[in-house]
């Protein structure tokens, strides 16, 4: 069960302040929705992936609570911050397995699925380079990925968090899965 907004909303207030109790009860009552977050982005990860859903929750909370001065609105707030740790955490031990590889090793293929839930390998560090890209020509669409994709946020949840029409989310979203598709290679499905 769900707690009440203002009940929310008010421990996360307490946490901006500095109220590490506070802190610690958000995360206690949003933990399995972390470990969801944590699934969802490890499920497009390559297999044999070492990480496993409560290490990345726990990475995740790890900097979330070793950040100062965090402004944390409201919970898709929270959610979008803890998926854009995890994201980074997953690109970071990627960069540093890539960087460990001898040369001559092949390169995998980039096989992904759709944000949708299809199934398949996605490759981070491209879609990262691509979100980067993104980011600079269309910061807008680049959140709503961001918040549907890495934080699991329903499009209403990202309208609220971006403080935009669920109409205008929607056309980002697809606006933004097109272009990344087309970055990435692939062709949109629409």
């Amino acid at each position: 069960m769900r707690e009440s907004k203002p009940e929310l909303s008010d421990r996360l207030k307490r946490w901006s302040q500095g109220d590490s109790e506070a802190r610690d009860e958000v995360v206690e009552q949003l933990y399995q929705e972390l470990k969801r977050v944590a699934r969802a982005q490890l499920s497009s990860e390559r297999a044999g992936h070492t990480l496993q859903p409560t290490a990345l929750v726990n990475e995740a909370w790890m900097k979330l609570a070793g950040a100062h001065g965090i402004q944390v609105n409201d919970r898709p707030h929270f959610i979008a911050l803890a998926a854009r740790m995890m994201r980074q955490i997953l690109i970071d031990s990627g960069r540093r397995k890539q960087a460990g590889k001898r040369s001559d090793e092949p390169t995998p293929s980039l096989l992904y699925g759709t944000p949708s839930g299809q199934t398949g390998t996605l490759d981070l560090m491209a879609l990262d380079a691509a979100l980067e890209r993104l980011e600079t020509a269309h910061p807008e669409q680049a959140r709503v990925v961001e918040l549907r994709y890495f934080g699991g946020l329903s499009i209403e949840e990202t309208a609220a968090a971006m403080s935009i029409s669920a109409s205008t989310a929607k056309r980002y979203w697809r606006a933004a899965r097109a272009w990344l598709y087309l970055e990435l290679g692939a062709p949109s499905d629409g």
